[in-house]
């Protein structure tokens, strides 16, 4: 399709729904993992790190190989990516679901990352091209972005619903019939593009890419959770030197992944900083909601699922609130204002203790995520106009990277110095008398200390919950004292990132001569 101008009709905003769909199964994915975690922690008794392997693989392979996936779909076609990507995601997720050990359920989560990496470029630069006019644009953005946030809301109630009836795997195979759907759809209500002379594929730029991401996220993350040590020093080190070159191929190579220049747009650059940081604070807390939720206050996971729906009314007022604002205020004024109301969610997560009342979490909760997705709710617009049509797979796929990047970052750095803490509170202080296995599960996680409990007699289990769910607590408040700390950093850097933008900026490049090298 080529690109053309005046209004979209009714067969694109149909195309629209189409690309919600995938785009709300990758913002429930994580949602509903978080629900069955515990269930995975006592069927397959994963250790720690192969717990937050679980977790954080999906993410990460989806950080590393979005700006490949982006830059590929943009020279074979966004929908022939996306359809490919469809039929990936449901393969990995029925592999998934059966997975019969941790090692096995990692390399399916890698599968889904793989998938999943060619689903959300593709849905971004379709929408790009489907509504040429402004307004339409920025309307389909703003449901595109309510679906992505809608989904992170819904996955924790579809994940509940399921788990309170079935088997934990039934949580990857929910994702089956939405990704059917697009593949019958798709070819039928999606145009399909391919950028104008956007030259080879560069593979060693998407090597580059790979190797930058995983070593650098593996690295911090081993840091983190193990302490120092030279292995995950060196690996990260391995990270931050294929970035460096991966920086130089792209200054270099005749059709790079994505074009450098884009960076030196500060609309663009700064909206992929604010989300990233955003996405950093939000993602990295809800872990331990959830778990807070499960495993503290024994909720099952249907209950602990509603309950976690209260903190979406201030998510929905936020970003009503902020959007009624947009035309009105600077979008430094707003971003710095939201990054300052989240600060105000962790320290007041920080109070939170085993006996503490369920509506401190809960609030707690909800004005962290009010404070990230209303910051959040300014900057896909922002990216996307800010990048030519010819690069718009490329410039949301480095979007998404770096939105994905802050969220493994923040499940990795956040969930590390909570489990430390865990570990470290723990020790010398578990009950005495406990098998080894039963001790070394016990001071892994929460989930198999709660799994333990279970099988004691007596007070032994009242006192290994009591012992472990006090540290959990720990672990919960110096992880949102970082998280306090980054939003108030993150309050400075959008206020200093966005200060040149006026009230209801614009919609297009702030650099003209940018698109007319396309």
């Amino acid at each position: 399709m080529t690109a053309t101008t005046g209004l979209a009709g009714r067969r694109a905003w149909i195309g629209l729904a189409v690309l919600l769909l995938p785009t709300l199964v990758i913002s429930m994915d994580m949602g509903v993992l978080f629900f069955a975690v515990p269930f995975i922690a006592t069927d397959m008794k994963p250790s720690g790190t192969e717990q937050l392997w679980i977790m954080d693989m999906y993410s990460f392979l989806l950080a590393g190989l979005l700006i490949p996936m982006g830059a590929l779909g943009d020279r074979i076609g966004r929908r022939r990516l996306l359809i490919a990507g469809a039929a990936g995601f449901a393969a990995a997720s029925l592999v998934a679901a059966y997975a019969d050990g941790a090692t096995q359920l990692i390399g399916a989560r890698a599968l889904l990352g793989v998938a999943g990496a060619t689903l959300m470029p593709s849905t971004l630069a379709l929408i790009r091209n489907m509504f040429h006019d402004a307004r339409q644009r920025q309307a389909a953005l703003g449901i595109w972005t309510g679906a992505l946030m809608g989904g992170a809301t819904l996955g924790p109630v579809a994940g509940g619903l399921l788990l309170d009836h079935f088997w934990w795997g039934s949580a990857f195979l929910a994702a089956i019939p939405a990704m059917l759907l697009v593949l019958l759809a798709a070819p039928v209500l999606l145009p399909e593009y391919r950028a104008p002379g956007a030259g080879r594929f560069d593979l060693a730029g998407a090597a580059l890419s790979i190797a930058t991401v995983l070593p650098v996220v593996y690295g911090i993350k081993t840091l983190a959770v193990d302490g120092w040590s030279t292995s995950p020093a060196l690996v990260l080190a391995a990270g931050l030197l294929a970035g460096a070159g991966l920086v130089a191929r792209l200054r270099t190579a005749a059709h790079p992944l994505i074009d450098v220049a884009l960076f030196r747009i500060r609309t663009f650059s700064g909206a992929i900083t604010v989300n990233t940081i955003a996405m950093f604070a939000m993602m990295g807390f809800t872990l331990f909601t959830s778990q807070y939720l499960q495993l503290v206050k024994g909720m099952s996971p249907l209950t602990a699922s509603l309950w976690a729906l209260l903190p979406s009314v201030g998510v929905g007022a936020a970003v009503g609130g902020i959007g009624a604002l947009a035309g009105k205020v600077r979008p430094a004024v707003l971003m710095t204002g939201g990054f300052l109301v989240g600060a105000a969610g962790f320290g007041l997560m920080a109070t939170v203790g085993p006996d503490t009342p369920l509506v401190v979490l809960l609030v707690a909760a909800g004005v962290i995520a009010a404070g990230s997705v209303g910051t959040m709710s300014l900057t896909a617009d922002m990216v996307v106009s800010a990048a030519p049509a010819e690069r718009a797979g490329a410039a949301s796929a480095t979007s998404e990277t770096a939105s994905e990047l802050g969220s493994s970052l923040g499940i990795a750095i956040l969930g590390a110095a909570g489990a430390a803490i865990y570990r470290a509170r723990l020790d010398g202080e578990l009950p005495a008398g406990l098998p080894a296995d039963a001790a070394r599960a016990a001071h892994d996680t929460l989930g198999g200390a709660v799994t333990v409990a279970g099988q004691l007699s007596g007070r032994a289990g009242g006192d290994l919950l009591a012992v472990t769910r006090s540290a959990f607590a720990d672990g919960m408040h110096v992880a949102a004292v970082v998280g306090l700390v980054v939003m108030l950093g993150a309050a400075v850097a959008a206020n200093r990132l966005m200060r040149h933008l006026p009230a209801a900026a614009p919609a297009k490049s702030e650099r003209p001569e940018v698109a007319a090298a396309a």
